[in-house]
């Protein structure tokens, strides 16, 4: 049973890609998994080049989503910086170094989830295409 995304899920996931951006997390991909899974309705993926970058981009997304009232239910893997998944229900982040990414390869785990595009705005905000 799979099902749409609401308009929380959508906004959550088009600010996580916005703010991991802002710290230059790399090779961004949004994965719509609520078509193919009850588990989430987003999962975001990104790479930062170092445990300290992978750090920066998680702390960055804690705290400004924090701020607009999104709290992580579960973070794990933080300690070691090598895959931190930081989970809001309907929006699961997982931010990887390069060699965990490769190795773990949740885009070919996931690739019946439609990919979902991201544009950015001239305002600087994200729409997504799907």
């Amino acid at each position: 049973m799979t099902r749409e995304p609401d308009s929380g899920s959508r906004e959550l996931a088009s600010m996580a890609v916005k703010l991991a951006a802002e710290k230059k997390a790399q090779d961004m991909l949004l994965l719509e998994v609520g078509k193919v899974s009850i588990i989430a309705d987003y999962f975001i993926i990104g790479t930062g080049a170092t445990a300290i970058q992978v750090h920066a981009i998680c702390d960055h997304l804690i705290e400004k989503l924090k701020k607009e009232g999104y709290y992580a239910s579960r973070v794990e893997g933080y300690r070691e910086g090598w895959w931190v998944v930081l989970d809001y229900g309907s929006v699961v982040i997982h931010i990887f170094q390069p060699e965990s990414r490769e190795f773990y390869d949740l885009e070919r785990l996931w690739s019946e989830a439609p990919q979902v595009d991201v544009e950015e705005e001239p305002d600087g905000s994200f729409l997504l295409n799907e």
